[in-house]
């Protein structure tokens, strides 16, 4: 056993070197000067996806579709995923994964534009795409996209469903005392009734749950920071400081040099935010929209809101409660779940409740949203017929997910997405001059309809 976990340590560390690195955040910057630096629309795109459009074709909402997508990225890699990324590469991986989010907005445009413009139409009225049908229909690569799809097949079921059960599994048993099997079961139940709908109930659902959870996290930790104030600007300093030399800090946090925190910054970055991963979009087909850019504007927002905002704060509410209280003992935390719990429970009351709650939330509403990216990469390689089973296999998997190790798990999420990330990525530089022209023809008209028809596939054989 202990072969097989080095060798996943090894195929994860191979995987996310400097090559991958280099490639995501080269995308994000290029994305961002190809797009004339979209991230200065933010302000826009809020407006919008607060904004019906129900002039326009789609099964959802732009809302319902940025909830949906909301859903699986605000997730434990906000919580959990942050803390992993401090243990792992010190403070300094905060700064990494924060850029990561800042620059990646250029990038989750781009993706989500490809995936409206390229979306099609099934005989029975689902709107359909992501990377596979972008690949498929603007690149004539549909082998590319048959690889997305099965990787992203796979990674549905680790960083949407076990690494999120596993984590409610274990808040709930080391701060509730409730049995794992028991919270499994639980899960997995709830995950039945709301998947097995389709697109309109799990938007649904997310449409409601997404923003109270979310405004409850950050309330939380509005506070908590306020408890540690004294702390913030030394934090600051930390987190900029060790992003790029090693050194140790108060509260016994070190960092491990420019390497370490840009490996983690970015891993941990992408894990949480999935700018370049070519999730997102596969929700953001779905939504009633005029036109790619409209609905590009409104994804973009989710990468914002994800690692901008939501990262960034747990990142300086974990820095600053550690360096806060001496009584953490970096060198005897052995996962950054762990480091994670310590660091919230030194705040009296709120900081428990934050931590269990928050996380029970965000990852209940991931497992959500990654169901239903499954659903479509598993009907694009397989047919509709693959429904069925997935999402069968997909609720056993959210049963047995608190018996697995969290760390092996969250490792093989990393590969699993790194290997999703590649042909998106891949799929987004190819197709930069449609993204630039798509761009300049709606911009400045976001209220403008598109001339183009949606095709009608059928997907049923393949």
């Amino acid at each position: 056993m202990e072969q097989i976990i080095s060798m996943i340590n090894n195929l994860d560390a191979y995987v996310w070197g400097w090559p991958m690195i280099v490639l995501l955040l080269g995308t994000h910057l290029i994305m961002t000067g190809a797009t004339g630096g979209i991230q200065r629309k933010i302000g826009t795109a809020i407006k919008l996806s607060v904004t019906k459009d129900t002039e326009a074709e789609g099964e959802v909402s732009q809302f319902g579709a940025l909830a949906t997508a909301l859903a699986s990225t605000i997730g434990t890699g906000n919580i959990i995923g942050v803390g992993t990324a401090i243990y792992l590469g010190g403070p300094g991986a905060v700064l990494w994964c924060w850029l990561t989010g800042v620059f990646g907005i250029a990038t989750k445009y781009a993706e989500s534009l490809i995936a409206v413009k390229y979306r099609v139409k099934t005989p029975d009225g689902r709107m359909q795409g992501g990377a596979m049908y972008a690949l498929e229909r603007g690149l004539n690569m549909r082998w590319l996209g048959l690889i997305f799809a099965f990787f992203a097949s796979f990674a549905s079921f680790g960083i949407g469903c076990a690494t999120q059960v596993n984590a409610i599994a274990t808040v709930c048993s080391e701060n509730l005392g409730i049995p794992s099997w028991i919270v499994g079961g639980a899960v997995a139940f709830f995950t039945a009734l709301v998947i097995f709908g389709g697109i309109k109930s799990i938007s649904s659902v997310c449409e409601k749950l997404v923003p109270f959870m979310a405004l409850f996290y950050v309330i939380g930790c509005i506070v908590i920071l306020g408890i540690n104030i004294d702390f913030l600007l030394p934090a600051l300093k930390t987190i900029v400081t060790l992003a790029f030399q090693p050194g140790a800090a108060a509260g016994g946090l070190t960092g491990g040099g420019i390497m370490l925190a840009l490996h983690y910054g970015v891993a941990r970055g992408l894990f949480s935010n999935e700018s370049g991963m070519g999730s997102a979009p596969i929700a953001a087909a779905a939504a009633q929209t005029r036109n790619p850019v409209r609905q590009a504007l409104v994804s973009a927002t989710g990468t914002f809101w994800d690692t901008v905002v939501v990262c960034a704060m747990t990142g300086l509410v974990l820095v600053t409660s550690i360096m806060t209280n001496p009584s953490i003992d970096i060198g005897n935390v052995s996962n950054g779940g762990v480091l994670t719990t310590l660091a919230f429970d030194q705040i009296p009351y709120i900081g428990p409740m934050i931590l269990v709650f928050g996380i029970i939330l965000f990852a209940y509403s991931t497992v959500l949203g990654w169901a239903y990216y499954g659903e479509r990469c598993v009907e694009y390689c397989f047919g509709k017929n693959a429904l069925i089973p997935y999402r069968v296999l997909y609720v056993l998997v959210a049963a047995i997910a608190p018996v697995v190790a969290l760390d092996l798990v969250w490792t093989i999420a990393d590969i699993l997405n790194a290997l999703m990330a590649i042909p998106n990525l891949i799929a987004i530089l190819l197709l930069t001059s449609v993204i630039v022209k798509e761009t300049k023809k709606y911009i400045n008209n976001l209220d403008a309809h598109s001339d183009e028809q949606v095709p009608v596939v059928d997907r049923k054989e393949n």
